[in-house]
C-alpha cells in the first residue's frame, strides 16, 4: 500500500517516540536537598588527615555518598539526610563557578535547601576574638573598583585615605554611594537572627595557646575568649592585611550599606557564592531566603602590636594561623548546631522558613 507523506505524518503524530518514553521513564527523580554546607577549602584528602573546612562535616555526620561533579572545583558528598557539601575552591571566581555548578544539576532539587557557608576568616580585633564565630548579615565585595597605588595618592587630597576608589567615582569614598549589581548583598536577616539565637550560648572552646596569641593584639575585642557573634563582611580575592587596609574595610562596609553594616570579618569567596545564588534564585532553582553566611576567626586582618604590617603578612598562612584548628572546630560546631535543628524539625522547616523579629535582636 503506497502512503502519501500527508499521511505518514499523520501517523507519526499518533505514535509515540519508544526511544524518549524509554529515557523518560528510566531517569530518576531529583535527590531533596535539606541542607548545603558549603567549605571554601580542604587541606588535603576529605577525611583522615589534618582538617580543612570540609573534613569535620564528611567525618562526623557520615557524607559517605560521593556525587562526582566535574564542572565544580569539587565533587559533592552527601549523607541519606538530606545533608550535602561541597567545596567551592578559594577566591570568588571558584566559589560562583562550583555553586553554579551544582545548583544546575539536574540530579539534586535544591528548591527548599537552606545554605550555611561555614569557614575560616580574619577579623577586626576591634569587635570579634580568635576561636569566635560571626553570622554575617551584610557582604560586601572588596574587588569592584578601581585602585591606584598608594605611592601615588595626590599629595595634600585629604579625601585620599586609600587608593581604592568605587566604581564610577572620582575618589574614595565619593558620595552618594552607587552600588552596581554585585557590589553587595544582605541576606535574610531574620534568619540570620534565628541562627544567632539558636547558637549564641555554645560553647567555644578555649586554650591558653589562643590567650597567648591574643594578648599581643589591641582592639576591645581582641582578649576575649571565643564566642558566637553578630558582624558583617569584606569579600575579596585579594588576600589584604594591615592596620590600614583594616581601617579601609571598615569604611567600605559602611560606605555600601549606609552605615547598616559593621565590618568584622573578611574572606575570599563569599561575594561569588552569593552571585551564583542570586542568579539561581532567579531561575527558581534555590531560595534566595535560606541563605546563612558563617565565618570563624583564624586570625586578625592585621598586625600585632609591634610589628609592621609586612612581616605580619609574611607569616600569615592558612594552616599556621593563630587559631586555625579551632576556627575550624568552631565553623562545624556553631553551623552543625543549625543543621541539626533543621533536619529535626524538617517537616516543619520545609515549608515555613526560622525567623527572629529584628526587635528581638540583643
Amino acid at each position: 500500500m503506497r502512503i502519501f507523506p500527508c499521511c505518514l505524518i499523520a501517523l507519526l503524530t499518533l505514535v509515540p517516540y519508544a526511544g524518549a518514553k524509554t529515557k523518560t521513564a528510566s531517569t530518576p527523580p531529583p535527590i531533596p536537598v535539606k541542607v548545603v554546607a558549603v567549605a571554601m577549602f580542604e587541606a588535603g584528602a576529605d577525611t583522615g588527615d589534618i582538617p580543612g573546612e570540609l573534613q569535620n562535616w564528611v567525618e562526623r555526620d557520615h557524607l559517605d555518598t560521593i556525587y562526582p561533579l566535574p564542572s565544580a572545583y569539587h565533587d559533592v558528598r552527601m549523607n541519606s539526610d538530606g545533608e550535602l557539601a561541597i567545596v567551592t575552591g578559594q577566591g570568588t571566581a571558584y566559589a560562583a563557578a562550583t555553586i553554579m555548578a551544582l545548583g544546575l544539576d539536574p540530579r539534586f532539587d535544591l528548591t527548599h535547601a537552606y545554605w550555611i557557608v561555614a569557614g575560616i576568616a580574619g577579623a577586626n580585633p576591634e569587635y570579634a576574638s580568635l576561636g569566635s564565630a560571626v553570622w554575617a548579615n551584610w557582604i560586601v565585595d572588596g574587588d569592584l573598583g578601581y585602585e591606584i597605588d598608594a605611592r601615588e595618592i595626590p599629595q595634600n587630597a585629604t579625601a585620599w585615605s586609600t587608593g581604592m576608589v568605587p566604581l564610577r567615582k572620582t575618589k574614595p569614598f565619593e558620595e552618594p554611594a552607587a552600588a552596581l549589581p554585585g557590589q553587595f548583598y544582605q541576606t535574610n536577616r531574620s534568619l540570620m537572627l534565628w541562627a544567632y539565637g539558636l547558637t549564641k550560648n555554645v560553647a567555644l572552646a578555649d586554650s591558653a595557646h589562643l590567650a597567648e596569641v591574643r594578648s599581643h593584639f589591641d582592639g576591645a575585642a581582641a582578649n576575649n575568649p571565643p564566642q558566637v557573634l553578630l558582624g558583617d563582611e569584606v569579600s575579596s580575592s585579594t588576600y589584604w592585611h594591615g592596620k590600614l587596609m583594616d581601617a579601609w574595610a571598615t569604611r567600605w562596609m559602611s560606605y555600601f550599606t549606609g552605615g547598616q553594616g559593621k565590618f568584622v570579618t573578611t574572606a575570599m569567596e563569599d561575594t561569588g557564592t552569593l552571585q551564583s545564588l542570586r542568579l539561581l534564585a532567579n531561575a527558581k532553582r534555590v531560595d534566595w531566603q535560606r541563605v546563612l553566611i558563617l565565618r570563624t576567626v583564624s586570625n586578625y586582618d592585621q598586625q600585632p602590636r609591634g610589628m609592621d604590617a609586612a612581616t605580619s603578612l609574611a607569616a600569615q598562612r592558612t594552616s599556621k594561623f593563630g587559631a586555625y584548628l579551632p576556627s575550624i572546630e568552631s565553623a562545624y560546631t556553631v553551623g552543625h548546631t543549625v543543621v541539626t535543628e533543621l533536619l529535626k524539625n524538617w517537616p516543619q522547616y520545609q515549608e515555613q522558613i526560622p525567623k527572629q523579629e529584628p526587635q528581638q535582636q540583643p
